[in-house]
């Protein structure tokens, strides 16, 4: 059964490659910014470990899934239970491009314009990606893909068609 990660900068495109694999797959589907967050004002990142339980849920639910993001400590939890791993390595201009034309995610905003409001926060947060030494950095994603040793691919651009 095919389990497979998903990860890369924020506009990378993971969102889309993941919902054409599930689609044309049959997978199951963990965008892990559904289960990351506290909803609060300003947002709070859930602690590790009850995402990690919600996480282990939905690979104990599923045989065969894609779990994306851009979380590498959360994506470590998922890691021993994939069979491959899929690194979104675009250049930052194709990022903002893709960020700039994604369309509304209603599992993340209320209204296409509360989407919006956040592009320019966004725009900002893609920019950094190679400066940042967090979780969500470059740097964290070449080191989660450097030490996997199972079937992995680098696109360093988006597929046309799955």
């Amino acid at each position: 059964m095919r389990k497979v990660l998903v990860f890369g900068n924020s506009g990378s495109g993971k969102s889309t490659l993941a919902t054409a694999l599930c689609a044309a797959e049959n997978l199951a589907h963990l965008d892990l910014d559904t289960l990351a967050w506290v909803p609060a004002v300003p947002p709070m990142r859930k602690s590790l470990e009850a995402s990690a339980r919600e996480i282990l849920a939905f690979i104990n639910a599923h045989q065969a899934w894609v779990i994306e993001g851009c979380y590498a400590d959360l994506l470590a939890t998922a890691l021993p239970y994939a069979s491959e791993m899929i690194y979104m390595d675009l250049a930052i201009d194709a990022c903002i491009a893709n960020a700039t034309s994604r369309p509304w995610e209603p599992h993340k905003y209320k209204s296409k314009e509360a989407q919006d409001k956040n592009l320019e926060m966004l725009i900002g947060w893609i920019r950094q990606y190679d400066e940042r030494n967090d979780l969500f950095s470059r740097s964290a994603h070449q080191t989660l893909y450097e030490n996997y040793s199972g079937k992995k691919s680098v696109f360093t651009e988006n597929p046309r068609i799955i």
